[in-house]
């Protein structure tokens, strides 16, 4: 599905956009499981093992933030990331052996969906080495005005920044005095319905608020080469061997010399990125929509 230009651009920006991926059925049967799990939020007060709730939800009006671990919610999302056309651009920028991390759907629903503060992936599940890469599917059209992911190009080879509070605490968030020329420098990622992205797990991303009339939908995968290994453990090697998407799996870890920040103490939030990031000292994108 991708050509060595593409590959060209991933290893020097940190991250491709490939339309396409999915067609209007796949689309249509996630969009039908998505508002039956929102139906459902009607029966939940508070967080769960599958909700992340927006401030302001209620059973009468439900307000959902995060989908948690889709792939385990609904085979539908299973299926998406073992695609064959995605399995071939995984592969090709991860090498035959790939196995899936994890997943989450973020909801931007119109008019209210949170920001996520920028950050790397890195600083919350750093590995043996950094071949590792997010896949955002986008469930909706994505434009400039629903909050679409912006990424700051090449960030993916420079350092890893501070996610910690001033308290010392981790929160997922980086302080954005430290990144503004990044900041100053990031574009979106657009597209229709069935486009993917590929970002690289260090690249530097964030997103604003949706106070269009649209939603903006984010599915995303994080998945891994096979011979990275998280550095904060496994739980068992059968359950980490499962996640295999393709090739086969290692118990021979690769250690490349990436820096590292440890996302220790946890976070006093803990939950999502979003309860994460309420432990920063300073933010931007609430700032700026202030």
């Amino acid at each position: 599905m991708i050509g060595e230009a593409e590959v060209a651009q991933y290893r020097r920006d940190g991250f491709i956009v490939v339309p396409g991926l999915l067609d209007g059925a796949e689309l249509a049967a996630m969009h039908e499981v998505i508002a039956g799990l929102i139906a459902g939020a009607s029966q939940v007060d508070a967080h769960t093992d599958v909700y992340d709730l927006e401030p302001g939800h209620t059973r009468q009006a439900p307000r959902v933030r995060r989908i948690k671990a889709p792939h385990k919610v609904h085979e539908v999302f299973d299926r998406a990331i073992r695609k064959p056309a995605v399995i071939a651009v995984l592969q090709a920028l991860l090498g035959p052996d790939i196995r899936l991390h994890g997943s989450k759907l973020n909801m931007k629903a119109a008019q209210y969906g949170s920001p996520v503060e920028w950050h790397q992936d890195w600083a919350f599940y750093p590995h043996t080495n950094d071949d590792l890469l997010a896949v955002g599917v986008m469930l909706d059209d994505v434009t400039l005005e629903n909050g679409p992911l912006l990424v700051t190009p090449g960030t993916h080879r420079g350092p890893v920044w501070n996610h910690h509070s001033e308290d010392g605490r981790f929160c997922g968030a980086i302080d954005p005095a430290e990144i503004a020329d990044e900041i100053g420098r990031a574009v979106p990622l657009t597209g229709r319905a069935g486009t993917m992205s590929f970002h690289h797990v260090r690249l530097l991303h964030g997103s604003a608020q949706n106070t269009s009339d649209r939603p903006r939908r984010l599915l995303l995968y994080e998945v891994a080469a096979a011979d990275a290994w998280p550095l904060l453990g496994v739980t068992t090697l059968e359950e980490f061997d499962s996640r295999m998407l393709a090739g086969r799996p290692t118990i021979q870890p690769r250690l490349a010399p990436v820096p590292v920040r440890m996302p220790l103490p946890p976070a006093r939030n803990q939950g999502s990125i979003y309860e994460n990031q309420r432990g920063a000292t300073r933010s931007y994108f609430r700032r700026a929509a202030a």
